[in-house]
């Protein structure tokens, strides 16, 4: 089983959201069916980056790196 981290980008204000889920094509038809709260007023997304891991904690952790100043810095020199 893998567990996804993921990034997508609204093409309504091209901003980023960064998540975790195991089940990636569902997570990413619910963002843009806007069953996502966070991110229902935003939709529609694109997957524009996702990482795989094994440990549902260390993609969790991911996650949280990728949230922060340096994360954000990192996705902006790979996208």
């Amino acid at each position: 089983m893998y567990f996804y981290t993921y990034v997508i980008k609204s093409d309504k204000d091209d901003n980023l959201y960064v998540g975790w889920t195991v089940d990636l094509s569902r997570r990413i038809l619910d963002h843009n069916t806007g069953k996502v709260r966070a991110t229902k007023n935003r939709a529609p997304f694109k997957l524009v980056y996702y990482e795989a891991c094994t440990d549902r904690k260390k993609a969790i952790e991911r996650e949280k790196q990728l949230k922060t100043g340096f994360g954000r810095a990192y996705l902006k020199r790979r996208l």
